[in-house]
């Protein structure tokens, strides 16, 4: 297989809130010929503009099923459909949504610092709850954890995953068609180079976490002078301009990438740790009350299935699951 010979650009802020005004336009009941024939020739002037109408069509996609899904639905990557015609209630919430970005982009909100921006725009994203596998063109795998995106830049000089939120796993690909070209993946505090490796990023925002399975990696701060080499089991913290001693990076093993095959595998933490790494997987508020939050917990947990993980805390502890609500919920005292 081999690299792409042009990398793809990201979308400018400007063109997807421009993007946005048409779909909202061509949406509204006052829609004319003449609107439509104006929106193709706007698409047809630039492929940006192409690939922003189709991936806000996307959302289009989506909203004739909301008010039979709960609010799990998770905007998907790049689509080959036009926008399609909706019903009359979503159109109204279509309009919602894209009146606000067009509000927060006219009132200078950073649109690319926004979850929705991330996940509009990525080459490759995942929602609250959903973990995704994915075979790149050099035959690296990466997997993206719950609420993470990245974007993926080959050429025949480089090969450049940018981290934008969340975790990623990499587990490198065959170097025969790569022709000596650097894996590297760039985060807000820096960059990680590979030499053949598997290991995992995860964005915490001041910082950038990084644990290696196997191989090295090489982990340079943006504004840092030194270089810090990881090897198979060590983990270290950085921020951009410098790298947490390694004696003060947490404990590591293999249980560490657990959440790529959507189980959370943990050995005597707190009740109120566990509860709170289950709620970065499910929509909603989950909660732990204090009364039972320093128990200790020990087991295999699903990550696909939250509501079974919650349920299993009451075989072997002293707690109950209560549900206010399908997106409310609290452990406490049994």
């Amino acid at each position: 297989m081999s690299l792409p010979s042009a990398p793809v650009t990201p979308l400018a802020p400007e063109v997807v809130a421009r993007a946005s005004l048409w779909l909202a336009r061509l949406w509204s009941e006052a829609v004319t010929a003449e609107d439509i024939a104006a929106c193709e020739r706007w698409r047809a002037a630039h492929p940006d503009h192409e690939r922003a109408w189709q991936r806000l069509g996307i959302i289009g996609q989506k909203f004739e099923a909301l008010d039979k899904l709960p609010p799990r639905v998770a905007f998907d990557t790049l689509t080959a459909r036009p926008a399609p015609r909706v019903s009359d209630a979503g159109r109204r919430r279509a309009l919602r949504v894209l009146g606000g970005v067009i509000t927060l982009a006219g009132a200078g909100y950073t649109l690319s610092r926004s979850p929705m921006w991330d996940t509009v725009t990525a080459d490759y994203s995942t929602g609250v709850g959903e973990m995704r596998r994915v075979m790149l063109a050099d035959g690296t795998q990466l997997w993206l954890d719950t609420a993470s995106s990245v974007d993926v830049r080959f050429s025949p000089g480089e090969r450049r995953i940018a981290l934008r939120r969340g975790r990623i796993c990499i587990e490198t690909g065959p170097s025969n068609n790569t022709r000596g070209a650097p894996l590297i993946v760039a985060t807000r505090q820096g960059e990680i180079r590979d030499i053949g490796t598997r290991f995992t990023v995860r964005d915490d925002g001041a910082h950038t976490q990084v644990a290696v399975f196997d191989g090295i990696v090489l982990v340079r701060p943006t504004h840092g002078a030194r270089t810090q080499r990881l090897d198979a089991g060590q983990a270290a913290s950085f921020s951009s301009s410098a790298i947490a001693p390694l004696a003060e990076s947490k404990p590591f093993d293999e249980n560490a990438a657990a959440w790529t095959r959507a189980q959370l595998i943990v050995e005597r933490i707190r009740l109120g740790d566990l509860v709170e790494t289950l709620s970065h997987y499910r929509r909603g508020v989950l909660r732990c009350d204090a009364a039972v939050a320093d128990l200790l917990v020990s087991g295999v947990f699903s990550l696909a299935d939250t509501d079974r993980a919650l349920a299993s805390l009451a075989v072997g502890l002293p707690v109950e699951t209560v549900y206010r609500t399908r997106y409310w919920v609290s452990v406490k005292a049994r």
